[in-house]
């Protein structure tokens, strides 16, 4: 069962409510744009799943059939509970390194690079980890913790965290010793020295607490959100791409072909020395530090957000698809998403480009259509499929005619 999908709809509810709570209690902990990326970001990580979830699910399955040390039932609720703690203890040290590695680093980063805090961030989820990521969950494998079982762990940790990501709830009392909360999860999120790199459990907090990473959230240090090199973009597939291409530059540049290979396993930060003397980089000053926003007319909002909710229901509609998907049909989804996905953060941040690149992407959805009819992935016996593209293409282009362009600049 794919747990993430049946989950969509109750995010998306608790998201609205956080939005109510936010203006009923005065806050603003969601900005239009930011909240967009973050739930871009979610969108492309699972439609790009379809193509690369199976890398980690064949080798752990290889590696429980040949080599499990142990032969453990999946009709045991011992094993279920052992492989929920379990999988937490991998996922502390999968977390963890990909705090403390360059590489690692560059696909969690994705996570991080949202300067709000809200429920729309828990769904800001890299589409790269899966390159590294399965190799931490093997010691479960050898110790014979059953396929099924891990997939179902793994997708309840992922559902527990979901709820910790907001700044509404405060300090929950004994909770904080043995869970992860929002009070800590905020510390995770922060850009402050005092927190950085810290609270790294998915439910339990008790592993920091072991091995000497946690930090409480201090009243006299508010925490600031985001990372020290700022995406400053709206883009989702720059976000993914943000930190391999800064690594990609520095080996590029690094003399020593010792650099230029090491840098990309070396602790997070690290550059080679020349690379660093001739291309020294700043962070940011916290005590003045502004968020990344690009002012919007309302009419451009609305737009994004109508055109916006298009991909969250085709992104959905594709996970529900699942192993029904040839790799053809999966590499046209993903490809309709990202292309899209793309185009709308292009408008969000107000680009010369961006209306010229949306009546492309509003032209190309026909052809899309086209071939998800081709390829069976939609059906001819749904007319009315053809006469709602029709009239929603027609009703963007006029909108798209009638929003007026705003002026592209950066403001808290």
């Amino acid at each position: 069962m794919n747990y993430i999908l049946y989950a969509v709809p109750f995010f998306l509810v608790l998201i609205a409510l956080e939005l109510l709570l936010d203006r009923w209690r005065g806050l603003s902990t969601y900005r239009f744009s930011d909240a967009i990326n973050s739930i871009s970001a979610g969108v492309l990580s699972t439609t790009v799943g379809l193509l690369t979830k199976a890398v980690g699910l064949l080798i752990y399955t290889f590696a429980w059939q040949q080599l499990a040390l142990f032969e453990l039932s999946a009709s045991s609720l011992l094993v279920w509970l052992f492989a929920f703690v379990f999988y937490d203890f991998c996922y502390y040290w999968n977390h963890r390194l990909g705090h403390e590695r360059n590489v690692l680093w560059a696909a969690h980063s994705v996570h991080h690079q949202s300067e709000d805090y809200n429920l729309s961030t828990a769904l800001r989820q890299t589409s790269t980890g899966f390159i590294f990521g399965w190799i931490f969950y093997l010691p479960m494998a050898l110790a014979g913790v059953p396929p099924l079982v891990f997939l179902t762990v793994a997708a309840l940790n992922l559902l527990y965290q979901f709820w910790v990501h907001t700044r509404h709830i405060p300090k929950l009392g004994w909770f904080e010793w043995c869970f992860i909360t929002p009070s800590n999860h905020r510390v995770h999120h922060a850009q402050n020295a005092v927190y950085m790199d810290r609270n790294y459990g998915g439910v339990f907090i008790l592993w920091d607490r072991l091995f000497g990473t946690f930090q409480e959230e201090l009243d006299e240090q508010p925490v600031i959100f985001g990372v020290t090199t700022p995406l400053a973009s709206w883009n989702p597939l720059w976000a993914n791409a943000q930190f391999y291409v800064a690594l990609w530059r520095d080996a590029v540049r690094a003399e020593s072909w010792w650099d230029k290979l090491r840098i990309w396993f070396m602790r997070t930060g690290w550059r080679p020395a020349d690379v660093a003397a001739k291309y020294p980089q700043s962070k940011p000053d916290l005590a003045q530090f502004i968020k990344f926003d690009v002012p919007l007319s309302v009419a451009q909002k609305v737009y994004a957000g109508v055109q916006f909710s298009l991909y969250v229901a085709g992104g959905t509609l594709l996970m529900g698809m699942g192993e029904q998907l040839s790799l053809a049909k999966a590499l046209l989804g993903v490809s309709w998403v990202a292309f899209g996905l793309c185009v709308i953060g292009f408008w969000l941040e107000n680009r010369a480009n961006a209306r010229h690149l949306e009546m492309l992407r509003l032209l190309l959805n026909v052809p899309a259509v086209w071939l998800a009819l081709q390829m069976g992935m939609l059906t001819m016996a749904q007319p009315l499929l053809w006469a709602l593209l029709l009239g929603y293409s027609l009703l963007s282009l006029g909108a798209l005619l009638w929003a007026p362009r705003g002026q592209a600049v950066v403001a808290a």
